[in-house]
């Protein structure tokens, strides 16, 4: 299914093979309508001007296009042109950027972001349950079945709302994944992660992983039911990405955890805002 390599913009201008183009130029309107061209894509975190793990981004970029054409991506290039745009763009930009490659051309520009606000951080989010056994989640690329399914499970509502996150789940009923986010369980006094073949590899999930190591724990492979996870008071989930930090949930299919109690869950999210916090300080100082 064709897509667009041009997706929920912001802004007055994009970069566009190096050249910066206008909203409403001929050529912005050609980007808005779909490509027969096979489209990879990144989105990353803007703070203070700054796309946080950028290098991360464009090694798994470089993946994507490895698992499918094999043509050679420039990543220098791509980090000065992200630059360049955010530069002109704004330099204390603090949003999402989208980086999306064809074969044949290089796309950069803002882009729409649901970037949460402190009371989710405080408060934790709502979420509904999807089963959907994704295919190939390390090779980034649009996939029309998938993308609609989520969509039609975002606009459903219970007691609490719109769901912020939509958590998938295997054909055994076990939760892996978030449909935007990496799922982590703290079951038992340990935090657990589904195999890295049934998930995308998530860029703030590597930085998760030294936040836990940080705060004294390890990684655990492991998937539960809902109905397991709810059978332990002490339970607590999160999800991350590169929009998200790490978010607490708070309900899943209407089941309430207390998050707010879990030592563990708040001591990972210092040690990761931590991490976030020297990349930014460091990047800065190199540029």
């Amino acid at each position: 299914m064709a897509y667009p390599m041009l997706e929920s913009p912001i802004g007055q201008f994009y970069l566009y093979d190096g050249l910066f183009i206008p909203e409403y130029s001929n050529k912005a309107n050609e980007l808005r309508l779909p490509t027969d061209a096979v489209t990879y894509y990144e989105t990353l975190r803007v703070k203070r001007g700054v796309p946080l793990f950028i290098e991360d981004h464009l090694a798994r970029l470089e993946k994507s296009v490895n698992g499918i054409e094999q043509f050679e991506v420039d990543k220098e290039l791509i980090l000065d042109q992200s630059m360049y745009f955010l530069n002109k763009f704004d330099p204390d930009f603090d949003g999402s950027l989208r980086i999306v490659l064809t074969r044949k051309h290089l796309l950069i520009h803002a882009c729409e972001a649901n970037i949460p606000g402190k009371e989710l951080f405080e408060e934790g989010i709502n979420t509904l349950s999807l089963k959907w056994e994704r295919v190939a989640p390390n090779i980034k690329v649009f996939r029309g079945d998938y993308k609609e399914a989520v969509a039609q499970k975002f606009k459903e509502q219970n007691a609490h709302g719109n769901p912020y996150e939509i958590v998938l789940t295997d054909n055994d009923g076990r939760l892996y994944e978030g449909s935007k986010s990496n799922l982590f369980v703290i079951k038992d006094g340990e935090v657990y992660s589904a195999p890295d073949e049934k998930i995308l590899l998530g860029i703030t999930r590597n930085r998760v992983m030294k936040a836990l190591e940080a705060s004294g724990a390890t990684l655990k492979i492991g998937m539960f039911t809902l109905e397991q996870i709810v059978a332990d008071k002490q339970a607590a989930m999160f999800v991350s990405s590169t929009p998200f930090d790490i978010l607490p949930i708070r309900y899943i299919d209407g089941y309430e955890f207390d998050f707010k109690s879990n030592e563990l869950l708040k001591n990972i999210q210092k040690s990761y805002q931590e991490f976030a916090d020297e990349y930014i300080s460091k990047f800065q100082g190199g540029n």
